[in-house]
């Protein structure tokens, strides 16, 4: 009877599978408005980005807006090959966290900027207390793509505010940036605003007598103010380029729109650098008002201490055992020396307490 080969082993062969390929994800999916405008005006009726496109090529007027919210670098890579769009820009807009700038390819303009929120939270409670998000802007001759991170920096408000002014639709796409910029610098401006309330209320807290404020609570607010600071600031350059330098593609009024919001935008910043250096100030303040409360609770601990030595130092005297005391036979010399080491503890009692020792 022929032998039977044995069977081949598959052991150790599951741990090098070969990874599924990811599925893409439809680019409808990101997309969430995407409108044609001509002279200001929405067209009515759904299109698609390519249809929106197309539309407009064939018009030969007006411009392309697309909304999009955290896509993925499959959609949008289908996004940049129907507006053209720098792969390197591309690869910005799908990372998240990006600082804030401004970069020009060709006649198309690439603008970054970050969005904060505030959150509402109880004053000596550690916890965040500002967040943080990403909207990048694309703007071309005929298309504006918005790109946001984050769920607080929704442009449906801005797209409806917009939309009802359709005297700054008809500058084209321009109109876009300087609304999206607009939006986030008064977001700033309610953010700065908010955190002046906690350190203002933090101020009071710390100056209160007989108040107790954890460090570790003007530390969170001092972080959470370095890192509104971080995304604030550097949006000064952009804003400035953008009004200020002629060769960008943008029309003459809209870059002195973007002027007023660069001016905005310096005195959130301005106010978000006070913020920081009230709250180092606060630092110090509640440190030495910790150091006081310490030197206080030494002084009653010292205090105590010099009024239990009294009764100590006579236990310890005639707790000796010597046979030749004072007073140790007579009747009377346990009364006396009580009444003596009383009338000491008193005496020092009183000293302390009208040099406020106790």
């Amino acid at each position: 009877m022929p032998s039977i080969p044995p069977l081949p082993s598959f052991r150790g062969q599951g741990r090098a599978r070969t990874p599924l390929p990811r599925i893409p994800v439809p680019t409808a999916r990101a997309v969430v408005d995407c409108a044609i405008y001509v002279d200001g005006k929405r067209l009515p009726g759904r299109f698609n980005h390519s249809d929106a496109m197309a539309e407009v090529g064939n018009r030969g007027n007006g411009f392309v807006w697309v909304g999009l919210h955290d896509p993925d670098e499959y959609q949008m890579a289908d996004i940049a090959k129907t507006f053209d769009l720098h792969p390197l820009a591309v690869e910005d807009a799908v990372k998240a966290h990006q600082r804030p700038k401004l970069e020009r390819y060709d006649d198309t303009l690439f603008l970054v900027l970050r969005t904060v929120t505030y959150v509402e939270h109880e004053l000596h409670s550690i916890s965040e207390i500002v967040e943080t998000g990403d909207i990048m802007v694309f703007v071309g001759p005929n298309f504006a793509v918005t790109v946001r991170h984050g769920e607080h920096s929704g442009l449906a408000g801005v797209r409806k505010q917009l939309e009802s002014h359709p005297e700054q639709l008809m500058f084209g796409p321009g109109s876009v940036l300087h609304a999206v910029a607009d939006h986030v610098v008064d977001s700033y401006i309610e953010v700065a605003l908010s955190v002046e309330n906690d350190i203002e209320e933090m101020e009071e807290a710390v100056f209160t007598p007989r108040n107790t404020v954890s460090i570790e609570t003007i530390y969170q607010l001092k972080r959470e103010v370095v890192e509104l600071r971080r995304a604030v600031n550097p949006l000064q350059v952009p804003l400035q380029l953008l009004g200020h330098k002629p060769d960008l593609p943008l029309p003459k009024e809209i870059r002195r729109y973007l002027r007023d919001v660069a001016d905005h935008h310096i005195t959130v910043s301005e106010r978000i650098t006070d913020f920081d250096e009230s709250l180092s100030e606060l630092v110090s303040a509640a440190l030495a008002k910790i150091g006081v409360q310490q030197n206080t609770d030494m002084r009653k601990i010292s205090a105590w201490v010099a009024i239990a030595a009294v009764p100590t130092m006579v236990a310890g005297i005639y707790g000796m055992n010597f046979t030749h005391m004072p007073a140790l036979e007579a009747e009377w010399g346990f009364w006396v020396v009580l009444v003596i080491t009383l009338g000491i503890c008193v005496g020092l009692y009183v000293n302390f307490h009208r040099n406020n020792w106790l």
